[in-house]
């Protein structure tokens, strides 16, 4: 089986692209490293290799969780596999 992408913790809500090519309509499947899992879902942008996608869907001003940590808060929706990026997420350090 072939992992497009991969998340460190269960309680993460994203997940990092680890392909390159990445488009809008493909299934996706994530290894969840920490229960040694798979996810499989359609991607809904098409996402660089690198940047973070929505593993499930993210409300409006909800944390955004990443390797465990807190990476910012949502300021505008995001639907399970979509494109986590600067235009969705900002820092709460400023």
């Amino acid at each position: 089986m072939s992992i497009d992408f991969v998340v460190h913790d269960a309680d993460d809500a994203v997940g990092v692209v680890v392909v390159e090519g990445v488009e809008a309509g493909q299934m996706l499947t994530g290894w969840v490293m920490d229960q040694d899992k798979t996810l499989q879902f359609e991607v809904k942008d098409a996402i660089p290799i690198g940047h973070k996608l929505a593993i499930r869907d993210l409300a409006e001003d909800e944390t955004v969780i990443k390797y465990s940590i807190d990476i910012g808060r949502v300021v505008q929706s995001i639907r399970q596999g979509e494109h986590v990026h600067v235009h969705n997420v900002k820092t709460k350090r400023w």
